[in-house]
């Protein structure tokens, strides 16, 4: 059986400039290759296009996530393989891999098998630079902070008050605490310090929320830095004049990246925050600019639909005014049987006890989406050859108690023929189902509120709780006047509640908010519920140690 890597590096790819004039209707003017199969497109020419009044909007979400796997991503390419198919005009829209998941557990993120986005080496390392461009923006900042300190501090920076980080794009615990400005009165003021991975920084989230070129330096602008000293007034980034160079540094970066599926689908790969950290979507200039080119845009909200969906309706579509016509909730039988109590070896054996233990976490997802979000939904089964007929049967009875069609899916091994019944599905859901979009909170509401609604309505909670500098933290930064913004909730990704080990459905559990942190530049409150770590560490074998290359330069083991 051939891998990942094996599968894409045997596709025969379409150069970019022609595949997009043909299929996109995008002129080569327009687009700035990076190569022969990647290119950039012109924010220009991308506002110029006018909005389509009946493109629909395909978000792909999943179950919580379990070491089994879901397939999320694959899923998503999958299915924007089999609409083009069966006649639709479609563009994909995900977010850009990380090189700390790429090199730390996860390995390569560009979906799986015979669903994959390509050139696939590219697109996990490197790809276009705009990683690389947002954590020397990041930087940028952080460096001016400190040598504003070291010329003088007109500013009346309290160095102990510094809550911008610096970033790199890696997997590496070491730096999570750190001294910098040592060794002396040349290299500053020494202070406590340290490192985020760049998909946690606020610049990716601005990143992916900004409109325009004017929207995003606007936005670094009201990045909150620090506090001063004995008032503890905020210091924001348009204080320390950085928020021009910043957005210098991002201009080629903001324009989306344009690929193709290995049936050569158009795919935009753009920005990449963390979803259990940050609020877990692609771009918002990537995903309007898809409405404006196709007629289906297929897109994926990070992890499962209590987390990344959720910022997706919360975050994303409240900013951006997107809407979703339908959600496609991926599951794999192994993960339902996972969260059903069965052990990590026996997923692939028959075992019908564990997977009707497991899944009520599907059908909390299920009404999460119907109910809260106000949206159609399909389940697609990620098919395994594992998989048995009375395992499929019982999945699909149960759903069928709550109305929700549930589709087998074999994307991974035939491609977008294996997930054209999913596409047919997901049309008939899109075009003639009701759909009562809401969000799961209102705007007027203040933070601890909705706070409490995402907890008690999405995580199935009885409550939530925090220390009393918190709940004061949360008054100030109401009296402040940013009571208004959505809240991003960094927690687990594992488990409805706060504690990883929890799986299926826990309910009446506490949710305790550990810290808040302003974004004022990407406009929401973050709450870090439970342990959640900004910059990951590697596991015991990083996927990095198998990951090589060959004297012709072919890259081998990125699975």
């Amino acid at each position: 059986m051939l891998t990942d890597i094996e599968i894409a590096q045997k596709a025969r790819l379409r150069k970019i400039i022609p595949l997009a004039e043909s299929q996109l209707g995008i002129p080569e003017d327009a687009m700035e290759p990076y190569g022969h199969y990647k290119a950039k497109v012109s924010l220009e020419y991308l506002a110029s296009l006018p909005k389509k009044s009946d493109s629909k909007l395909i978000l792909v979400t999943a179950v919580s996530p379990t070491p089994a796997g879901e397939g999320k991503t694959t899923t998503t390419v999958g299915l924007g393989d089999a609409l083009s198919r069966i006649g639709k005009k479609t563009i994909i829209c995900l977010r850009e891999p990380s090189l700390g998941p790429v090199f730390g557990m996860k390995g390569g993120a560009a979906g799986g098998g015979h669903a994959q986005v390509v050139p696939m080496e590219d697109i996990n390392l490197h790809f276009t630079g705009d990683f690389s461009a947002i954590a020397l923006a990041n930087n940028l900042l952080a460096a001016l902070i400190d040598n504003h300190i070291h010329q003088g501090n007109a500013l009346n920076i309290d160095v102990r008050r510094i809550g911008w980080k610096r970033v790199v794009d890696m997997n590496d615990r070491a730096l999570r605490n750190v001294v910098v400005g040592l060794g002396g009165t040349g290299n500053g003021y020494p202070r406590e310090d340290g490192f985020d991975i760049v998909v946690a920084s606020e610049v990716m989230a601005i990143f992916c929320l900004a409109t325009s070129l004017t929207d995003l330096k606007e936005r670094l602008g009201n990045i909150v830095v620090a506090y001063t000293r004995g008032d503890q007034q905020p210091v924001r980034a348009r204080d320390l004049n950085a928020h021009g160079a910043m957005t210098v540094l991002l201009k080629d970066a903001l324009k989306p990246n344009l690929v193709q599926t290995l049936e050569h689908t158009p795919a935009f790969i753009h920005g990449g925050p963390f979803a259990n950290i940050a609020h877990g979507c692609n771009s918002v200039i990537a995903t309007q600019s898809a409405m404006r080119l196709a007629d289906y845009v297929v897109t994926e909200a990070g992890f499962g639909a209590d987390l990344g969906a959720e910022k997706f309706v919360d975050i994303k579509c409240r900013k951006s005014g997107l809407r979703p016509d339908a959600v496609v909730l991926v599951a794999t039988l192994r993960a339902l049987k996972y969260h059903g109590g069965a052990d990590l070896k026996e997923l692939n054996q028959e075992n019908l006890e564990a997977l009707e233990k497991g899944i009520v976490n599907i059908e909390r997802h299920v009404h999460n989406i119907r109910e809260n979000y106000g949206l159609p939904c399909v389940v697609s089964i990620n098919h395994f050859t594992y998989d048995t007929e009375a395992e499929i049967k019982l999945l699909t009875d149960k759903m069928a108690k709550h109305k929700v069609p549930v589709v087998v899916a074999r994307h991974w091994a035939e491609g977008g023929k294996g997930a054209e019944a999913l596409a047919e599905t997901v049309v008939q859901l899109a075009e003639n189902s009701p759909n009562n979009f809401h969000f799961v909170y209102e705007e007027t509401m203040g933070l601890w509120d909705k706070m409490k609604a995402i907890a008690t309505k999405i995580y199935g909670a009885s409550d939530i709780s925090a220390e009393s500098d918190v709940r004061n933290r949360i008054k100030k930064l109401e009296a402040q006047g940013y009571g208004h913004y959505p809240v991003c909730v960094a927690k687990t990704q594992y488990s409805f509640s706060t504690d990883p080990k929890k799986l299926g459905a826990p309910s009446d559990h506490v949710v305790n908010i550990r810290e808040v942190r302003l974004a004022a530049g990407a406009e929401f409150i973050v709450m870090i519920c439970g342990e959640i770590m900004t910059m990951p560490g590697l596991p015991k074998v990083p996927s990095a140690e198998k990951i090589d290359i060959d004297e012709t330069g072919k890259v081998l083991g990125l699975f």
